[in-house]
């Protein structure tokens, strides 16, 4: 895919692997960055070929450092508000992409790195990996959904520690509070990465877009509310191929043959 200035794009057997690419500013989020991330993952949703999107930044120091404050710094209230809206949307469409997205997190995931990473459905961290929500120390809150996804991957008192104190953490701590779901070596990250979204290409795709859905979903509402999503969804997937290739393999004790239908 071309035609990015800030970001590098490649389609290999079925992943995607979406690179954020502004190494001299630490891979930080303009607003062309985070336009271009709209548009790209508008082309990802539309590609049959694409089935996992890898997100990462480019180097090995820096995953997204954070937004660029060289940008925002004279801001007004309007304009920082619309920023804000601008990045939630962006992020809000990475997150309920219906493809599965695996953050690659190499490096610094400060502020708006964080935020995208969390909009990601799988974090996996390099040891180097460094997390935070720092923006206090800037005057400001977090503007890109930071407040609302952070207690909801850690909890509200560890989430409001981390806001309120704008503090860093590393990779080993952020997977203690469950901030990411796996820390490997930095040489492994992204083999680690392709070798997770290849696992989840092999099962039934419409299956795992519909688990994706009903998670984002039931988050939102009440019990309930949920687990009667959850029986709708269900019952649609025995009208799929998927369902009758699954579950025939499995009598027949043979690998499944998915066709995504």
């Amino acid at each position: 895919m071309s035609g990015y200035e800030n970001l590098l794009s490649e389609v290999q057997e079925g992943i995607a692997v979406v690179t954020i690419n502004r190494p001299k500013a630490l891979n930080a989020l303009n607003a062309a960055t985070v336009y271009e991330l709209d548009r790209l993952f508008d082309e990802l949703a539309q590609n049959d070929a694409v089935k996992v999107v890898i997100v990462t930044g480019s180097g090995e120091k820096s995953f997204v450092a954070g937004a660029d404050i060289t940008e925002m710094r004279n801001y007004s209230a309007v304009e920082g508000r619309n920023w804000g809206k601008l990045a939630q949307a962006v992020f809000s469409k990475i997150e309920n992409l219906s493809k599965p997205v695996i953050a690659a997190v190499n490096g610094f995931a400060l502020g708006g790195g964080c935020e995208l990473a969390m909009a990601c459905d799988i974090r996996i961290a390099s040891e180097k990996a460094k997390f935070g929500q720092p923006e206090v120390s800037l005057g400001i809150p977090p503007g890109f959904g930071g407040t609302q996804r952070l207690p909801r991957l850690v909890g509200k008192g560890r989430a409001k520690e981390l806001l309120f104190t704008g503090d860093m953490i590393d990779a080993a701590e952020a997977y203690r509070i469950g901030l990411v779901n796996k820390v490997v070596a930095p040489a492994e990250l992204l083999d680690t990465t392709k070798a997770l979204a290849q696992k989840i290409m092999f099962r039934g795709q419409i299956a795992v877009q519909v688990c994706k859905a009903a998670v984002n979903e039931g988050l939102d509402v009440d019990l309930d509310s949920g687990i009667a999503y959850e029986a709708e969804v269900f019952g649609l997937c025995f009208a799929t191929s998927d369902q009758k290739e699954g579950m025939a393999a499995f009598v027949e004790k043979r690998k499944a043959n998915f066709t995504g239908k």
